[in-house]
């Protein structure tokens, strides 16, 4: 029988499992399926041990419980991995604040094409 490499993935349960609707993942926006292929995507590549992510997504859910912040699945999820991505050095503050700069000012957009942007940020 083949073992699922992504079984540790797709099996999390509890507040941290994912959301379903018939089996299948339920993404209510564009940017949260990106959120989680970037998570899995990094940690295929050996960026982080799953497990890492894990914790700091139960941390996240736990700690916007307690103070009553009402957020969404994923952003506790792009939360997670960005306090993952700068604890294991992968970026920095200034960095995610930069791209999320950009975001917001619509310097940068979904449809981002770096042939015609001057900033080039790599995450």
């Amino acid at each position: 029988m083949a073992v699922d490499p992504n079984s540790e993935i797709t099996n999390m349960d509890g507040d941290v499992a994912l959301p379903r609707t018939n089996g299948e993942l339920v993404f209510e926006a564009p940017w949260e399926g990106r959120a989680f292929g970037v998570a899995v995507a990094l940690n295929e590549q050996g960026a982080y041990p799953w497990r890492s992510f894990r914790d700091a997504l139960v941390d996240s859910i736990a700690a916007d419980d307690a103070a009553g912040k009402p957020t969404t699945y994923y952003e506790r999820w792009l939360e997670s991995l960005e306090v993952l991505l700068i604890e294991e050095g992968l970026v920095t503050k200034e960095e995610l604040d930069a791209r999320a700069a950009e975001y917001e000012s619509g310097e940068r957009d979904d449809d981002w094409d770096p042939d015609h942007h001057v900033h080039h940020l790599s995450l």
